[in-house]
């Protein structure tokens, strides 16, 4: 979610913003005029904090400035409501003329009920500025249906200061470790992470990640491939989760709480109220917007290994956010899409600190010390799975969420988690 990533039940549309007009939510489709050359098309982001709520609506502006006969309707909708959204549409066989994608199996429903155009072609002359690894989440038999703006992985964001108060030296790097740490926490009153789990898509990290390290990615392909994940790396997984949720690691009101609220779980990070947060690239950036930021209290650490599991810690979890074009989406969209993705403008996404370079050039842009981290960890990545909400179809992305949901909330079982996102896979 991606992406990944951002509360999520809510319609937010960007408002007030001079030359930008937001509509409500209803058909999709080219407004172009060939009598008078003009062309209006719908932009929809999930651009609900900062800094892409300020970024996107200006760099629209710019983009209008420079094309006077275009015209960009921009719709921002928060995350969870844009998936209900993107769901609905689909079965009307309406799309936007661009639109947000993580990839994954949610744009290959889409592909599939031929709702989206294939870019192959038309971006043939400029997809080799992309780094190749970002692309693959947009790419199915051979060809391309998406471009990635951002891409990243998810990790532990931490609390040095926090973590010195513990006593807790370096940080771990094995799940025995992780769970000292945050005894080690607990013991010094300091609440160890910071969980939104009133939206679900937080929780199914931990889940997902536990799942690769014990079973590794091939444990993931083949229980994707075979829709069936009964096996036992997923309900280890599950019960490695409820070690960690036996021990009470979040936040008071945590089942409440949300993401992005100023009560919300990056909030609660960013004004230092927990120790720790599992989350993807965007997490500095939104616990600035949300809270105040913890500067130079802020650390980054991967995703601690198993002790006996076959995954490696050089395998990651996350993925990225892109732009996909409607099936009959006016020129102006596309051209709209090249420009996006060039070197300048992901540049200043990535100097915004909310984004991760996705083309070749705009490294240099990354400026924070735990930002460059992250990069320097996907560069050194020896296999990669996309969010679990993402990779696979929607209803069962969904029933992994809901899932890790009741078993984080202590109204569930590791194997009855896994029974039922068997049961959903088994059924689409």
């Amino acid at each position: 979610m991606g992406t990944e990533a951002l509360s999520r039940r809510t319609f937010l549309a960007v408002a007030g913003l001079a030359g930008l007009s937001v509509p409500l939510l209803g058909a999709c489709g080219d407004d172009s005029d060939s009598s008078s050359g003009k062309t209006t098309f719908e932009w929809w982001t999930i651009a609900t904090t900062e800094p892409s709520k300020s970024l996107f609506p200006r760099l629209a502006r710019e983009y209008m400035q420079a094309n006077p006969n275009v015209t960009i309707k921009h719709t921002a909708l928060e995350n969870d409501a844009y998936k209900a959204k993107m769901t609905a549409l689909i079965a009307s066989g309406k799309l936007p003329d661009v639109f947000h994608t993580w990839g994954g199996g949610v744009l290959k429903q889409q592909i599939d009920a031929g709702l989206v155009k294939d870019l192959t072609k038309d971006i043939a002359s400029w997809s080799g500025t992309i780094k190749p690894l970002a692309l693959e989440a947009y790419q199915f038999d051979g060809k391309t249906y998406g471009v990635p703006y951002d891409y990243g992985l998810v990790g532990f964001w931490y609390n040095k200061a926090l973590f010195r108060q513990a006593g807790i030296e370096g940080t771990p790097t094995t799940w025995t470790q992780f769970l000292d740490a945050v005894r080690k926490l607990k013991a010094a009153d300091i609440t160890p992470i910071a969980l939104a789990g009133k939206e679900k898509w937080p929780g199914h990290y931990y889940w997902a990640y536990l799942a690769m390290r014990i079973g590794g990615l091939n444990a993931l392909k083949q229980a994707q491939a075979g829709n069936d994940f009964s096996g036992p790396a997923f309900v280890q997984a599950g019960e490695r989760l409820k070690e960690l949720v036996d021990l009470q690691p979040f936040q008071q009101g945590f089942l409440g709480a949300d993401y992005s609220s100023p009560t919300g779980q990056a909030a609660t990070m960013g004004n230092a109220k927990a120790a720790m947060e599992l989350m993807g690239q965007w997490a500095p950036s939104v616990q600035s917007d949300a809270g105040k930021g913890i500067g130079n209290d802020l650390g980054f650490f991967t995703f601690p290994t198993v002790e006996g599991g076959q995954g490696a810690a050089t395998e990651a979890f996350g993925g990225g956010n892109g732009w996909a074009l409607r099936e009959g989406a006016p020129n102006a969209a596309l051209d709209f899409l090249k420009w996006f993705s060039s070197v300048e403008i992901n540049r200043r996404l990535v100097a915004s600190k909310g984004f991760q370079p996705v083309v070749k050039g705009a490294e240099n842009a990354v400026a924070d010390a735990n930002l460059r981290t992250v990069v320097q960890t996907l560069d050194r990545a020896t296999g990669f799975q996309l969010f679990l909400d993402q990779a696979f179809p929607p209803a069962v992305g969904q029933q992994v969420n809901d899932s890790v949901a009741a078993l984080i909330a202590g109204k569930s079982a590791p194997e009855a988690v896994t029974e039922a996102i068997t049961k959903t896979a088994k059924s689409q």
